[in-house]
């Protein structure tokens, strides 16, 4: 498994509580972009409209040896999912505070795949709760390391 993206900002603005792998549709220069890894999720998200699953703002840079076939870097891309699993995401970011965050996109058996995971934004105390637990993680390995 080869990833080529990580939205590493999500696991410090959310709550990861579930995660789900889902199929990209992709044009033949993205996916050449892609396995050069040029791609960033910095701000992008996951929405579900008329039972599709789309990906928004998903940045992927144009193929440095495409011509006039190359693609747009930040349009809407189609998620592939059953049918069975959108309808369990959309019944749970109906509730409130929830939503779809990709986490990261990757090469599996030389397909695209990209990790969504059901997201609820934290606040900014338990941001700091995070951290200092961290923190915390840290000292703690580093008194056993130096023991």
């Amino acid at each position: 498994m080869k990833i080529v993206a990580q939205n590493r900002k999500a696991f410090h603005d959310y709550s990861i509580e579930e995660t789900t792998e889902a199929g990209m549709v992709l044009t033949g220069t993205e996916v050449k972009s892609l396995r050069d890894g040029k791609a960033n999720l910095k701000d992008s998200y996951v929405i579900i409209k008329d039972s599709e699953v789309y990906l928004l703002n998903c940045h992927i840079s144009p193929y440095s040896h495409g011509n006039i076939m190359n693609h747009d870097p930040l349009r809407t891309r189609k998620l592939l999912l059953h049918k069975k699993e959108i309808v369990k995401l959309q019944g749970k970011t109906a509730q409130k505070g929830y939503s779809l965050i990709p986490l990261k996109i990757y090469f599996k058996e030389g397909r695209a795949k990209v990790e969504v995971g059901l997201a609820k934004g934290k606040r900014q105390f338990e941001k700091r709760e995070t951290i200092k637990k961290k923190e915390a993680d840290r000292e703690i390995e580093r008194a056993m390391k130096n023991r």
